[in-house]
């Protein structure tokens, strides 16, 4: 961990005895809890993972956050933990219950809320942010940077095939669709894709509107055994394109739902392979 974000910063102008006006150095948080799985992965990306004391239970990468004591979900907390764990800074999600976050920063713990990324751009806005809270900006920048140009490229290779109709299954029972305020909206599109419940209201979705939708490629998030009953299910409705042309496939949902700017470009180019039968 470096010792401070930068030793001083040197303002541009001086004061009144033309002496240098100097910032008081901020050290960076040197123990961390974190409460969203994207987030506990993009601080090893960042290579902070060492100062996690404490994550969640759903917390599995890469393998050495599964060794990290566990304070509760990615919806509850136990709180008394995270308070005897005394930590410098807690990184929470819109998912995590507003009135324990509240009974943390009455307690003196400071709490950085990141919301559910809507698109790619919020994706790595938003690890821009942690960089920055952990002094890893330029680190953060240069994985940023990285990850743009990798999907700028996938996108370039895929900009003259045609547009494939694609539904994306979440959740069922009931049925839960990825909409077009999501970043899955943009893994879809991205792709070469057109997302049929891009303009839904919300993410409960009807099978009768998929049928009437008739998508060409249907891609369900791994959810057990649940997946393959799901894939049974829609092989069922033999008018659809998606099911005539042997086009329903599962995915891994944790490589579809948290997605760090590294790991963006590999779902990217796997989305690319289901959704346009190329191997990009």
């Amino acid at each position: 961990m470096s010792a401070l974000f930068s030793t001083y910063f040197f303002l541009s102008s001086h004061n009144k005895k033309n002496k240098p006006v100097f910032k008081t150095p901020v050290k960076p948080p040197q123990r961390i809890i974190s409460l969203g799985t994207s987030i506990t992965e993009e601080l090893f990306l960042l290579g902070e993972g060492h100062e996690i004391i404490g994550d969640t239970i759903y917390d599995v990468k890469p393998k050495q956050a599964k060794s990290i004591e566990k304070v509760g979900s990615v919806t509850e907390i136990n709180v008394e933990k995270i308070v005897r764990l005394k930590p410098d800074i807690v990184f929470a999600t819109s998912l995590t219950d507003p009135r324990e976050k509240e009974e943390i920063k009455k307690l003196g713990i400071k709490v950085i809320t990141f919301s559910e990324p809507e698109s790619f751009n919020q994706i790595c806005s938003q690890f821009l942010e942690l960089g920055k809270t952990v002094g890893k900006q330029q680190k953060a920048e240069n994985i940023i940077n990285k990850s743009k140009q990798e999907v700028n490229l996938l996108r370039k290779k895929v900009k003259n095939l045609p547009k494939k109709k694609v539904f994306v299954e979440l959740g069922t029972n009931p049925l839960f669709a990825a909409t077009g305020n999501t970043f899955i909206n943009d893994f879809i599109t991205f792709a070469g894709g057109i997302n049929i419940a891009q303009n839904a209201g919300s993410g409960i979705y009807s099978r009768e509107e998929v049928i009437k939708q008739n998508p060409d490629v249907i891609i369900v998030a791994d959810m057990g055994f649940l997946t393959n009953d799901e894939k049974k299910m829609w092989k069922r409705y033999r008018t659809i394109n998606a099911v005539k042309n042997h086009k329903i496939f599962g995915i891994n949902s944790y490589q579809l739902d948290s997605p760090t700017p590294e790991t963006f470009p590999k779902t990217l180019k796997k989305l690319i392979y289901l959704i346009q039968g190329k191997n990009i």
